[in-house]
């Protein structure tokens, strides 16, 4: 299940975890951001996948920390470190093998 979070959570949920976790920068009005989140949601039946995401819209200066410039962006974080990034819409395969 992917978990929405705010801004205030990002530190305890995703730099704090032990897991690896994919963070998934978005916007309500973004098309390619919808069209991404089948996508995620499939993948995160798969409960061994930590996948969050956050409304940059309400989290502006998260955003501007980690340099989100497009959307839909996803990023993945290990023990508190960003290890892997990729912009724009991606096939189901192209996110999975992004989190091995």
């Amino acid at each position: 299940m992917i978990k929405e979070i705010k801004e205030d959570e990002f530190e305890s949920v995703v730099l704090k975890s032990k897991e690896k976790v994919l963070v998934d920068f978005y916007a309500t009005w973004c098309g390619p951001c919808r069209m991404l989140r089948p996508i995620l949601d499939e993948i995160a039946k798969d409960e061994t996948k930590n996948i969050v995401s956050i409304d940059v819209d309400d989290a502006e200066s998260l955003a501007r920390e980690y340099g989100i410039m497009s959307i839909p962006c996803l990023v993945l974080f290990q023990d508190g470190k960003e290890i892997n990034r990729s912009v724009g819409l991606k096939s189901k395969s192209e996110i999975e093998s992004m989190l091995k």
